[in-house]
């Protein structure tokens, strides 16, 4: 059972810059997708970028240009850059497989974008 745990998030300016890391245990990591997802108050759970086990990424629409996903299989680590960060992009954010495995729910890590 992979096991994720995901870190870097903070309180930023509109406009700064984040890095978000989510670092998988156990085996098989590489032959997944993986998937970058975010929880507003009030809101649902989206997914905003996923990276297949070839490196193929796909961003909503929201995010394109500004997040870039990447994985290291040698690491067994996703990450989310995160570019020009707008206020609407507060959230908890969560990483996991595309699609998602209920119990591979993490805790997330807060992003708060505020001036």
């Amino acid at each position: 059972q992979v096991q994720l745990v995901e870190s870097g998030g903070g309180l930023v300016q509109p406009g700064e810059s984040l890095r978000l890391s989510c670092a998988a245990s156990g085996s098989a990591f590489s032959i997944y997708a993986m998937g970058w997802y975010r929880q507003a108050p009030g809101k649902q759970r989206e997914l905003v970028a996923r990276i297949s086990p070839g490196g193929i990424t796909r961003y909503v629409d929201s995010v394109k240009g500004r997040f870039i996903i990447s994985r290291d299989n040698a690491k067994n680590t996703v990450y989310l850059q995160m570019n020009s960060l707008k206020p609407e992009d507060t959230a908890v954010y969560y990483c996991n497989k595309d699609p998602p495995i209920a119990t591979m729910w993490g805790q997330g890590t807060q992003v708060t974008v505020s001036s």
